[in-house]
């Protein structure tokens, strides 16, 4: 395993509440190196933080180690299965509340 693998693996399972389901995925091609972080849908909070400030701070390391050994590195963080993090059900229960009070205001 190479350096930027083994330091965001410490990191990773250090912040998390599942560390047996951390898996990182490690790609090198000519754009330099991508690591492909996957965890347990609970604990995508805990890696991201408030406003991606977690994450961001992660990547900034990953680049220092990264430039310590020659390399560009980039973290992708992968979205697990079942994450209710999409906005469309959201939107949609937003305008439902409106209607609701609008037609409530009309009776």
């Amino acid at each position: 395993m190479e350096q930027d693998q083994i330091f965001l693996e410490y990191v990773v399972k250090a912040l998390v509440d599942n560390p047996n389901d951390v898996k990182i995925k490690r790609t090198v091609d000519e754009m330099g190196v991508l690591l492909t972080l996957s965890v347990h849908k609970d604990d995508m909070g805990k890696i991201i933080g408030r406003s991606g400030a977690t994450a961001k701070a992660i990547r900034t390391i990953l680049r220092v180690v990264g430039m310590k050994n020659e390399a560009r590195v980039n973290l992708k963080i992968e979205e697990p299965e079942g994450s209710d993090r999409g906005f469309a059900p959201r939107e949609q229960n937003k305008d439902k509340s409106v209607d609701d009070v609008i037609a409530g205001l009309d009776a």
